[in-house]
């Protein structure tokens, strides 16, 4: 058997780098010779992940327009074209069998470069509302893997697999992770544990709303895992420092993320797609604070698909500062909701996500 040669791209954020990740991993599973080419954006939080992970990285000289008026828009399309050469280039070296775009800037000119050239691309989309990059790429690749029905909206009809979405195989198998979470964490066993998730780049309401309710988790045993951000992380780990000896804990980020399930009682979460996805997988009661500042508030619409089915509860990012404190406290001593929620959110999960989408990209080459 020949040895395939694939490039994924994409990144940004969490959400597009761990399912690129999520499917390498499957398709090194499948094919231990295949080798796997990373484009992603330079200064991006990929070009730090994805070696972490084991796989080679080249970056991009691209960023997305903003959406309001700013002098950064005029450097865009000086990127671009720059971009483009380069992905000209990467291409003609590597000869890769099949190109994959998982969203974000570097998937644009990547795949675009890629279906010009006549290479066999596929593109994952995670939300309910896709990103622009892959609106934009729709009609010139073959195949379009998406987590949410009702994607005909946005994209041909043929080109659509329902798959789910890839998350980190480490997550859809907590058994027996509790003790070394317990450890990893050095939080008391025998309390309830909080873990809070505002996505890889934290999310500032959810921050502002668990600093003006820690007095609350402190005063009732709740121990606190909080993934802060890069940004909010320095003033977060001040503020827990007034709570010594109660398990209030901050991090800027958190590697170990199925550590960080196995040993939550209740998450608080945005409603990213992928965060959703892991939560399914790891069955865990949630209550989902929507991020307002993304497209078509797709963040909502993500929430509301395990709402609608009692497996999830959420409150609006407007008013979490307010209530998000007492919905926590509620949910931590109501344990009927807690199993409702676990047991209907567990219902939902797509265990072999990844697994699918990698078959895809095998028989794209194959054809």
């Amino acid at each position: 058997m020949r040895k395939y040669k694939v490039i994924i791209s994409g990144g940004g954020t969490g959400g597009h780098v761990f399912p690129a990740i999520a499917i390498a991993n499957a398709l090194k599973l499948k094919h231990p010779e295949v080798e796997i080419l990373f484009i992603g954006a330079e200064g991006r939080m990929e070009m730090e992940k994805v070696p972490a992970a084991g796989y080679k990285i080249e970056g991009l000289r691209i960023s997305g327009l903003q959406r309001s008026l700013t002098l950064k828009n005029l450097s865009f399309p000086f990127k671009l074209i720059s971009s483009l050469i380069k992905a000209k280039k990467i291409l003609k070296r590597f000869e890769p069998d099949v190109a994959v775009g998982v969203g974000g800037y570097a998937s644009g000119p990547m795949l675009h470069v890629a279906a010009k050239a006549g290479i066999p691309t596929l593109v994952q989309e995670q939300n309910s509302y896709p990103g622009i990059t892959n609106k934009l790429l729709a009609n010139k690749v073959q195949k379009i893997c998406v987590a949410y029905d009702g994607m005909e909206r946005f994209f041909p009809k043929q080109k659509i697999l329902l798959t789910g979405n890839p998350v980190r195989q480490d997550i859809a198998s907590l058994e027996g992770k509790k003790a070394r979470g317990v450890e990893y964490f050095n939080i008391d066993p025998n309390k309830k544990t909080l873990l809070i998730i505002g996505g890889s780049l934290g999310a500032r309401t959810i921050n502002q709303a668990i600093e003006a309710s820690l007095h609350l988790y402190a005063e009732n045993d709740i121990q606190v895992i909080w993934q802060t951000g890069k940004f909010y992380f320095a003033h977060a780990k001040s503020v827990c420092e007034k709570f010594p000896e109660k398990g209030i804990k901050a991090y800027d980020f958190i590697s170990k993320m199925d550590y960080a399930y196995a040993v939550a009682d209740f998450v608080v979460s945005r409603a990213g797609a992928i965060s959703v996805s892991e939560l399914c997988l790891a069955k865990k009661p949630v209550i989902l604070v929507p991020s307002p500042n993304v497209a078509e508030d797709h963040q909502t619409k993500n929430a509301m698909a395990l709402v609608v089915h009692n497996a999830a509860l959420l409150v609006k990012d407007a008013e979490a500062v307010e209530k998000l404190g007492n919905e926590v406290l509620n949910l931590s001593q109501n344990t009927e909701l807690q199993e409702k929620l676990r047991k209907n959110i567990g219902v939902l999960g797509k265990f072999d996500a990844a697994e699918v989408i990698a078959n895809e990209v095998i028989s794209l080459i194959r054809e």
